[in-house]
């Protein structure tokens, strides 16, 4: 797979799946664009490293996604890793927190598709999540809002058509997101990859090849590519 040339617009923080993501664009090739709400942090992440540009984006603010647009004047593949999670039972949902959830992966790469440019081939790579297949209870927010992102996914491949349009799906990844669990996290690793198909826990690699995938195959538009192990099957 190979993106040498093109430019490549990648939407995130500066560790975990959005750093694996511009790390593998970067060695297929491409002139990657780091972009988040942490530009400092962006630029310590990838101090040194060649073929890497920071900018600023806010994808709850329009405007900012607009100037970003400006900015760039066009690219080859856009990948929003973004993300909000608003977990808990409905009775402890907080309204901010949803309404965060949704304009960050839904109506963030909405904006993104309203306001920059695409050259001709061009993809843009959204995220879901394996909430939206495997319902739980506490996870009510992030499903509806994954689910809400694998249909914007099918809509916008449709609209932009020729531009391409797919949700990539992780499931449990082992990235800092989980840190939050302290020494319960190795015992929710070891209960979900005792559980699931694969018999482990994915990585961001795992990940951005799948990302990759989504940019380079010219074939692949309008779907929700899952990278989850099976884990709804389990």
């Amino acid at each position: 797979m190979t993106l040498e040339g093109k430019t490549v617009l990648v939407i995130g923080r500066g560790g975990g799946i959005a750093q694996a993501v511009t790390l593998a664009a970067r060695d297929a090739g491409a002139q990657v664009v780091s972009a988040g709400r942490s530009p400092d942090k962006l630029k310590a992440a990838y101090d040194g490293e060649p073929g890497i540009t920071v900018e600023y984006v806010d994808l709850t603010d329009e405007a900012s996604i607009a100037a970003l647009g400006e900015r760039l004047g066009s690219v080859d593949h856009v990948v929003s890793t973004a993300s909000a999670r608003a977990r808990g039972k409905v009775a402890d949902l907080d309204r901010e927190a949803v309404r965060a959830s949704f304009d960050t992966k839904v109506i963030g790469p909405l904006m993104l598709a309203k306001h920059l440019a695409f050259n001709e081939g061009g993809s843009l790579t959204i995220f879901s999540g394996v909430a939206a297949a495997k319902i739980a209870v506490g996870t009510l927010a992030v499903a509806i809002t994954n689910g809400a992102a694998d249909v914007l996914a099918r809509s916008l491949a449709l609209e932009l058509a020729p531009i391409r349009v797919n949700a990539v799906s992780p499931g449990v990844i082992d990235t800092g997101a989980w840190d939050g669990l302290g020494d319960a996290k190795a015992g929710y690793f070891r209960d979900i990859s005792t559980r699931n198909p694969a018999r482990r826990i994915g990585t961001a690699d795992d990940v951005a090849a799948t990302v990759l995938f989504a940019m380079t195959n010219t074939f692949v538009t309008g779907t929700t590519l899952r990278v989850d192990g099976g884990e709804p099957l389990s």
